[in-house]
């Protein structure tokens, strides 16, 4: 059973309340289900408990509060429902590693690390490790690392039109690598997207591919796209590794104006049970050539 789209309400629902008392029976009416089915399904898909869900997005909440204003601690701690300041040291610092008030001074605000330019981005000069921007226009996007809007930890990256000559135009921060450990397994990439004017459309987007650079699996998001300003919740690409597959691909897309943010990626193995989410691409194979006057 496809159960993402009870997920992203959930989160949906979870986003709106951070700051209010939420209880996982309160997220798990609002999915349709009873607290103890939908546990175990929110554990398996997102990877995290419901309540540790809720916790870290209250802790990511008072993280990004203490950097960017001068909120006391103790009215950080009641404000993301703890009931002491201990209790919200405590808690703050098993996640960050610093107790509240040391995390604040020592993770001061800082510029955004930004690139762009008129080709794919050499993974040298990536300001993200590991990731590279490509696309039909490149240049006219720019991609770094947001320290004030995160789903979780401490920074999320981020993917911005800023020069957009025509509304079709697009830019992905994506990364590949070899399919060899994947063959014969079905994959899942996901993560947390948030949009701000998005005009045309964003998701996230997978590809594997063989030796000849012939897609085998695709899925860029196309049947649901992220339109708009909408607030942090989960997406997820789910394909089939063929035997002749020889690289996997995936990223964010952003197609058209706006800007949108990722964070708390996963790429996992799943149970061939989950719903593939592949694109079929369709034709009709004729038995003879046809129109070959072109007159028709």
């Amino acid at each position: 059973m496809d159960y993402n789209k009870s997920i992203q309400t959930s989160i949906a629902y979870i986003e709106s309340h951070l700051q209010d008392p939420i209880s996982v029976a309160d997220v798990a009416k609002k999915a349709g289900y009873s607290p103890y089915h939908f546990h175990r399904v929110f554990l398996r898909e997102v990877g995290l408990s419901l309540s540790e869900y809720i916790k870290r997005r209250r802790l990511c909440f008072a993280a990004k509060t203490l950097l960017h204003t001068d909120t006391p601690v103790i009215e950080v701690a009641i404000a993301c429902g703890f009931e002491s300041q201990e209790a919200f040291t405590r808690a703050f610092k098993r996640l960050y590693g610093l107790p509240p008030a040391r995390y604040r001074t020592r993770f001061q605000p800082h510029q955004f690390i930004q690139a762009n330019g008129g080709n794919t981005m050499d993974l040298q000069t990536s300001p993200i490790k590991h990731w590279f921007l490509s696309g039909s226009q490149p240049a006219e996007y720019e991609y770094g690392l947001d320290t004030e809007t995160v789903h979780q930890g401490s920074v999320s990256a981020y993917l911005k039109s800023y020069a957009l000559q025509e509304e079709d135009d697009f830019a992905t921060l994506m990364q590949q690598f070899n399919a060899k450990n994947y063959v014969g397994k079905r994959v899942r990439f996901s993560g947390f997207v948030k949009t701000k004017n998005v005009t045309n459309y964003c998701g996230l987007w997978m590809r594997v591919d063989n030796n000849m650079n012939d897609a085998l699996q695709f899925d860029n998001m196309s049947n649901r796209k992220i339109v708009g300003t909408t607030d942090w919740n989960r997406y997820a690409i789910v394909l089939d590794v063929p035997e002749n597959s020889a690289v996997i691909s995936f990223g964010l897309l952003l197609s058209g104006k706006g800007q949108a943010w990722l964070d708390s990626c996963s790429f996992e193995v799943v149970d061939k049970k989950v719903p593939s989410t592949n694109i079929e691409i369709n034709f009709t194979m004729y038995d003879e050539p046809l129109n070959l006057s072109f007159q028709d």
